[in-house]
Order: structure tokens, then C-alpha cells, then sequence
């Protein structure tokens, strides 16, 4: 089973309705996320100012905030591999980078 790992920039909260102005990249990207959990992808997910200790304890991620700052966030690695910054990925890209082959919305 492949694992994601989701290290957000910080918020309040990653469902990305927080607030008067909802972020519909992060919406669309909680809905991908939850979708990858229940087809048996192992899905961690750190909010940098709710849990700065794993961004500390992971060697990649900490790299690359030391090179680029917080503007490489979000990070998301694929088996602890950095394959996504700065953006969040469309579903159809998770699952090219997780090489699953599924039609299924």
C-alpha cells in the first residue's frame, strides 16, 4: 500500500472552508485525500503551525524549507519522496504519482 504525506502550510484547518472565503483548491484537495483513504491509501497529513515537530523530524521536508521557506509548501510525498510543492495536485495527478490505474470518480 503506497503512503502519502501531506505537509500544509500553516492554517487554521485543512478542509479549506475556515473563514468568508473558502480556498477551493484546498476543498477540491480534502475531497481527493478522503477519496485515496477510503481505496486503501495510507494518508498522514501535518499542519505546519499545528505540528511543527514533523516537519522538523522529516529530513526532505526539512530541506527544503531551510532551501525555499514556507513557500514550497504544501509538500506531498509518495513513499517519502517529495513528488508535489507548492501546490496541491489534482486528483488525476495522485494517482498518476501513486501509479494507480483507476477510472473512478
Amino acid at each position: 500500500m503506497a503512503r502519502v504525506q501531506v505537509y500544509d502550510p500553516p492554517m487554521c484547518c485543512s478542509s479549506g472552508v475556515c473563514g468568508p472565503n473558502p480556498d477551493t483548491d484546498l476543498v477540491r484537495f480534502a475531497r481527493d485525500i478522503a477519496w485515496l483513504e477510503r481505496h486503501d491509501v495510507d494518508v498522514e497529513r501535518y499542519n505546519l503551525a499545528q505540528e511543527p515537530k514533523a516537519f522538523v523530524e522529516n529530513g526532505a521536508v526539512l530541506a527544503a524549507l531551510n532551501a525555499e521557506d514556507a513557500s514550497c509548501l504544501p509538500l506531498i510525498l509518495v513513499d517519502g519522496e517529495i513528488v508535489a510543492r507548492s501546490s496541491y495536485p489534482s486528483r488525476e495527478r495522485l494517482l498518476e504519482l501513486l501509479g494507480i490505474a483507476v477510472d473512478e470518480s
